[in-house]
Parts: structure tokens; sequence; C-alpha cells
């Protein structure tokens, strides 16, 4: 994840989403999943993660997509802080 370097202690509260991806193992949402899920989403929606783009700059699009889904990515090449 390109903004991790944005939230402090990133590994720590993504641990326990990271462990429902791992090889074998069962998926199951619990109490820690729904609290690291809440607290990452809170990070990457305020300040100093989301604010208004500066125009003078150069951005660039990046498309994806498959049969079962399509994604977008509008940013500059290099984010040495946000936006």
């Amino acid at each position: 994840m390109a903004l991790r370097r944005f939230i402090k202690d990133f590994s720590k509260i993504s641990k326990p989403l990271c462990e429902l991806l791992v090889k074998d193992a069962k998926f199951v949402w619990d109490e820690k999943c729904q609290r690291s899920f809440e607290e990452l989403k809170q990070f990457l929606t305020t300040a100093p993660i989301v604010r208004a783009p500066n125009w003078k700059l150069t951005f660039e699009v990046m498309c994806d997509s498959s049969d079962l889904a399509m994604g977008l990515f509008w940013g500059k090449e290099r984010m040495e802080s946000p936006m």
C-alpha cells in the first residue's frame, strides 16, 4: 500500500487483516479485524491523506481491468508527501 508510510504503526494496525491473507488460513472476521479496518479507514479518510490536489503538478492515471473487475489510480508518480 503506497500510503502506509503516512500511517504511524501501519504494520501493527493492519496485522489482523494481513493474517487473513496467509495461505491456508481460515478467514474469520473477528473484533480485532473490525477494529483494524475501522482504524485504517479513519486514517485514510482524514487529513493529511485526503486533501485537495496541487493542480500545478503533473498527475498520471493508471487503469487495470479483467473479466471480473476494473480499477483506477489517479495521483502523482512519486508521493513524497500526500497530494
